[in-house]
C-alpha cells in the first residue's frame, strides 16, 4: 500500500521504520526537513508539501505536537486537505484534546475522505515492534478499512466508540502515569539519605506496590539518571509530556470539572522545564526532585 506519514518525530519515525518492514511504500513530510532523513535512508520518499504527501498516498497517518501542528498541516497552504483527498484514509494519531479530533474528521469527511483516530499507548520500542496500544474512535466501517494497517502497528486495539473517545482515552491512559513521575520523585527524596545503590532501590520499587508497568522498562534508566549517568536515546522528553498535561487540564475543565493533582503536577513540570530540562528524558522528573536541596 501506498502510505504516507505527515510527522516524522520519534514516533513517527519508528512507525515508518514499521510500516516499511511489512513492504509499504512510503513518503513522508515534516515541517523539519531533517527529520525526514532517517525514513528517506531507508526507501521513504519525502515530500515537498504535506499535500503532495496526499496526492501521492493511498492512506496518511498523521503524529503531529498538537491542535496548531494539526491545523497547519491538514488545513494550511498546500496542507493535507488542500489536495484531491476523495476517498483516502486518515489515521490521526496526535495526543490532543477530542473536540479537535471530532473538527478535523469533520473536515475530513466534507473533502469525501474518511478519518479514524488512533493515539496510541507506548514508546518508540514498542513502536518498532509494533506492540503499541491503539485507542481507536470513529464510525465501525472506517475503523474496519483502517484494521489491517492498526494491527501492524499495535498489539492491541480498542474501538472505544466514535471520533473523540479515542483522544479522552489517551488521555486519561496517560494522566497517572505523569502524575506518577513527579509522585516517584518526591518518594525517592523520603528515601535518599538511606544511601542505597540507584538499582537495587529502583529494583525495590518495581516489585512493589509503588511501582507500575513502567519501571519495568525504564528501571534501568532511571537508575542510571540517579546516578548521573547517560540514560540512553530519549524516548519521552519533558516539554512533550508537559502538553500532554495541560491538554489533560483543559479538558477536565470544558467537562466542567478540575484535575487537582495534575494541575500540581504540571507546576512541577513547568519548573523542570524553566530549569532547562524541557528537552531532557522524562526520567529527569523524578530525579529532579529527589536531588532539589543540592547545589
Amino acid at each position: 500500500m501506498k502510505i504516507g506519514i505527515a510527522g516524522t518525530g520519534r514516533m513517527g519515525a519508528a512507525i515508518g521504520e514499521r510500516l516499511i518492514g511489512f513492504g509499504h511504500e512510503l513518503a513522508v513530510w515534516n515541517r523539519t526537513a531533517d527529520k525526514t532523513k532517517a525514513l528517506a535512508a531507508v526507501g521513504a520518499k519525502v515530500a515537498a508539501t504535506p499535500s503532495q504527501l496526499a496526492s501521492s498516498s493511498e492512506a496518511i497517518v498523521t503524529i503531529l505536537t498538537d491542535a496548531a501542528a494539526i491545523d497547519a498541516a491538514y488545513r494550511g497552504k498546500s496542507g493535507l486537505l488542500s489536495a484531491d483527498v476523495s476517498g483516502k484514509l486518515f489515521i490521526e494519531m496526535s495526543t490532543v484534546r477530542p473536540e479537535t479530533e471530532r473538527a478535523l474528521a469533520a473536515d475530513v469527511r466534507r473533502k469525501g475522505a474518511a478519518m479514524v483516530e488512533c493515539p496510541v499507548g507506548g514508546t518508540i520500542g514498542p513502536a518498532r515492534e509494533g506492540k503499541l496500544f491503539g485507542f481507536v474512535g470513529g464510525d465501525a466501517a472506517d475503523v474496519a478499512r483502517a484494521r489491517s494497517l492498526l494491527e501492524q502497528m499495535c498489539r492491541r486495539i480498542e474501538h472505544v466508540g466514535p471520533v473523540g473517545t479515542g483522544a479522552s482515552m489517551k488521555l486519561a491512559i496517560n494522566l497517572p502515569l505523569l502524575v506518577f513521575w513527579q509522585a516517584f520523585g518526591e518518594a525517592l527524596a523520603l528515601v535518599r539519605p538511606l544511601g542505597l545503590d540507584a538499582a537495587r532501590l529502583v529494583d525495590i520499587f518495581t516489585d512493589t506496590s509503588g511501582g507500575p508497568n513502567v519501571l519495568k522498562n525504564r528501571g534501568p534508566a532511571l537508575a542510571a539518571a540517579i546516578e548521573g549517568k547517560a540514560v540512553g536515546p530519549i524516548t519521552v522528553d519533558i516539554d512533550a509530556m508537559r502538553k500532554d498535561l495541560r491538554t489533560m487540564v483543559e479538558e477536565a475543565r470544558s467537562l466542567g470539572t478540575t484535575l487537582p493533582v495534575t494541575s500540581s503536577a504540571l507546576q512541577c513540570y513547568d519548573e523542570a522545564s524553566r530549569a532547562g530540562l524541557g528537552k531532557g528524558d522524562i526520567t529527569s522528573i523524578p530525579v529532579r526532585w529527589m536531588k532539589q536541596g543540592d547545589g
